[in-house]
């Protein structure tokens, strides 16, 4: 495989800076539940890649999945190991394989939305009673609703705010804390831990003072209640952009109905789940149906739209004999379709589990966010004890001022019960809130979602698309390549070879001598195999001639096909072939040196028709480019890469074709074997990053030996499973939108990146009390936690701006 790292292992000593992945590893997908920082990615990862069996981890803490590279033969016994480990963090996980899966973890995120609802719900409750509690005590409510024996005359009283906090922390605080405790027993803070940490030192503190007014500690029962309620609105406005952030799959995935109308002979269609279908059954589609399962067309005609999976604009033409995907739309006429293969195994099954895959691969880029987030949690915690007790112990004596600055707000009757703002009398009571604002401020989620959110976005856009990258490493890549190479036949060819001229001798090449001419040539190669008499057959039925019948026939390999047809009771002998072969068998070719090396300097097959040693023509077969093939090259020019053709073809077919898409002659090598093109990707990746773009079994060493292997959809097998990229349809121009989202989604994550450190490099120092002296500005508690969680949705919101900018 090509030198590309997926996972938090040790990376490869091959020599490129990617890494590489071992093409033994058996993959496995887990739904990882319970994570919420880039601190939990990495405890995660360390967690998996302690277990025996486990070569590799990646985690992506956007869609909730590891992705997770066993040795082989260890998936069986390693599973139930893997998820005991991780349940020992608080972390639920479960296999993530199947379409039915999809839909079970449909229920499961519904229940989870529910219950943070929920939890919302109570929290904002609470926090209504603690902030009108606050306006009553500081006067910002009618006098009337305040006095003795008035509606709100209770929210003045401190006990009534230790009595809310309690219920906050115990309540919708509860599932915080629990994790955070868990997070921190297990040596790994997580978010929910500086979260918990700054509640519950909040909660303790003014708890103190409650029972103790003499204690001089801060009384201020009204902040954890805010804290909660600011963290739990941004968690909820988070997990709901999160899931926009999913829906291309999801959309995707729903593209297969979940029921058929399976035919039982005579009898009326029955309706059928889909999953009970087996290959060999035969179903019928009605037009304005999908089609339920992949399979062949046995009846009917009708045209097809198979955009939602490869991204083609005009329909197919289905008809007996085609094959069809799971997904496409059937638009004009009944079908009747035979099943080869449904479910799990269909091609929209598999082009998800793909997906799913590739948005659980990291891109190195968040190698430096995801080494950073997991000890950011440790970071913080000492930074907020080295913020207590420099204003404790010296800073509120270095600038006294400071003390009067915050202390504005007031205290309440019992004594330093505080409000909303910050409101410290004493050393100990500033340097605790802004303790607990450091706590609550900093934001790790933010670098943990930076890149994922970008990566899962990318992806399912360019899933919707055709277009299925196998990672993030992937993307990365294709937005920094400096070169992309070409295979000729099946790539910038249509690899379908077609008749481009038939020249009778002394006759006009569109007359009856032309038909004639062409007829016996078809007839002759009717019941050969070779690329060349497909295309002389497929000439023949385009002009509605008839073929002959064959009463002998004799092929010599590399030279042509020898025969007797059958015309008015009479056999005629025919020859076709090389001119060299009918020149050595007594056929004349006098005079035809010139017009052979014309067609031949055109990029075209010349094959030469004879009838007994008479000379009766020649037919140029020719492989034809695609029709978006010069747009590609163009466009991707514009891109300021460097290009290539690496073909096996003849150097007049390559030169030929390397003319009609503008390409210049140093960029073009011919005749080249498999080890040659992969010598030659070899030497270009000493000068950048190279793709290599192919379709055929011999292009597989050369699209895993390329930085970036991408395969037209319209290839072989081998070809889409060794690509890091693979186009869905018979189209070139995908390469180029598969770039520009790649560049976009880049882009989009170094913004995202730059935020997240940005952020935490400016306000930790602002919570931590910086600005303070000089300029009097603080960070309260609950402004904290409030900006922590707009952090946290300001790069999901960035990242579900990509498509937008995204033009089809």
């Amino acid at each position: 495989m090509s030198d590309r790292s997926i996972s938090t292992s040790a990376p490869a000593a091959s020599g490129s800076p990617y890494g590489a992945e071992s093409p033994t590893l058996e993959p496995l997908l887990l739904q990882v539940e319970g994570m919420k920082c880039g601190g939990c990615v990495r405890a995660v990862e360390r967690r998996l890649l302690e277990q025996p069996g486990v070569c590799q981890a990646s985690v992506n803490l956007l869609t909730r999945t590891a992705w997770v590279g066993l040795a082989p033969g260890a998936a069986t016994d390693t599973l139930p190991a893997l998820q005991a480990s991780l349940l020992g963090l608080g972390f639920e996980a479960s296999p993530r394989s199947s379409m039915e899966a999809l839909d079970r973890r449909g229920q499961r995120e519904q229940e989870h939305w529910w219950r943070q609802w929920r939890q919302l719900v109570v929290a904002l409750l609470l926090l209504l009673v603690s902030g009108m509690g606050h306006l009553a005590m500081v006067g910002g409510l009618p006098e009337r609703l305040t006095t003795a024996g008035a509606p709100l005359a209770a929210l003045i009283e401190p006990g009534v705010h230790a009595v809310v906090a309690t219920v906050a922390l115990l309540g919708p605080g509860r599932p915080i804390l629990l994790r955070g405790l868990r997070a921190a027993l297990a040596r790994m803070p997580s978010m929910d831990t500086l979260v918990g940490l700054g509640v519950t030192s909040a909660y303790c503190a003014s708890l103190v003072a409650y029972l103790n007014p003499s204690s001089g500690w801060p009384c201020f029962f009204n902040e954890p209640v805010m804290l909660l309620g600011f963290v739990l609105l941004g968690r909820f406005l988070e997990e709901r952009a999160r899931q926009r952030t999913g829906r291309a799959i999801e959309q995707l995935a729903r593209l297969q109905p979940e029921t058929a109308l399976l035919l039982l002979g005579a009898d009326p269609p029955r309706p059928v789940r889909v999953g009970g279908l087996r290959p060999g059954d035969r179903v019928r589609i009605l037009p304005g149906d999908r089609v339920p399962v992949d399979g062949v067309v046995r009846d009917g005609t009708s045209a097809v739209d198979v955009s939602s999976l490869t991204g083609e604009p005009l329909p197919v033409q289905a008809k007996a004999g085609t094959q069809l995907d799971a997904g496409s739309l059937n638009l004009e006429a009944p079908l009747v379709l035979e099943v080869e293969r449904s479910g799990s195994d269909s091609a929209i099954s598999r082009i998800v589990h793909l997906v799913e895959q590739a948005q659980a691969r990291k891109a190195p880029i968040q190698g430096l966010a995801d080494r950073v987030a997991g000890r950011f949690a440790g970071v913080v915690l000492l930074l907020a004890i080295g913020t207590l007790l420099f204003w404790w112990q010296w800073g509120a004596a270095l600038w006294p001022q400071v003390l009067q600055a915050t202390s504005h707000a007031g205290a309440s009757p019992h004594g330093a019960h505080a409000a909303l703002g910050m409101a410290a009398d004493t050393p100990f009571a500033l340097a605790l809130q802004l303790a607990i604002a450091v706590l609550v401020v900093a934001c790790p989620c933010a670098l943990g979602l930076a890149t994922p959110t970008a990566i899962t976005v990318g992806s399912g856009l360019a899933a919707s698309r055709g277009l299925l990258f196998r990672g993030g490493d992937a993307i990365e890549v294709a937005a920094s390549l400096q070169q992309v190479l070409f295979d000729k036949t099946g790539t910038l060819t249509l690899g379908r070879p077609l008749v481009s001229a038939v020249c009778p001798l002394n006759a006009p090449a569109d007359g009856a001598a032309a038909d004639r001419l062409l007829q016996l040539a078809a007839s002759l190669e009717q019941h050969t195999r070779h690329p060349l008499a497909h295309a002389l057959l497929q000439e023949a039925e385009r002009r509605g001639l008839a073929l002959l019948p064959v009463v002998e026939a004799r092929t010599l390999s590399g030279d042509g096909v020898e025969g007797v047809l059958v015309t008015d009771g009479q056999g005629l002998r025919v020859r076709v072939g090389r001119p060299a072969w009918l020149a050595a068998a007594g056929v004349a070719m006098t005079g035809l040196d010139h017009s052979v090396q014309a067609l031949e300097r055109q990029g075209a097959s010349v094959l030469a028709v004879a009838e007994g040693s008479v000379l009766l023509g020649l037919v140029a077969v020719e492989d034809q480019p695609r029709s978006d093939a010069l747009e590609t090259l163009e466009q991707l020019r514009q891109q300021r890469l460097r290009l290539g053709l690496l073909s096996g073809d003849r150097r007049s077919a390559v030169s030929r074709l390397g003319e009609r898409l503008g390409l210049a002659a140093e960029e073009l090598a011919w005749e080249l074997r498999p080890e040659q093109k992969l010598e030659r990707i070899l030497e270009a990746r000493q000068q950048g990053l190279v793709a290599m773009v192919g379709d055929g079994i011999n292009d597989a060493p050369a699209l895993a030996a390329a930085d970036l292997g991408i395969a037209v959809g319209t290839g072989t097998q081998i070809a889409q499973d060794t690509a890091d990229l693979v186009v869905l349809g018979d189209r070139l121009n995908g390469v180029v939108e598969a770039l520009t989202i790649a560049h976009r989604t880049m882009a989009t994550v170094r913004a995202n990146l730059a935020w997240a450190f940005g952020y935490n490099l400016v306000v930790l120092p602002i919570a931590a009390g910086a600005l303070l002296p000089g300029f009097g500005i603080v960070l309260t508690p609950p402004l904290a936690a409030l900006l922590m969680a707009l952090s946290s949705i300001t790069v999901v919101v960035n990242a579900l701006l990509l498509s937008p900018y995204i033009r089809p």
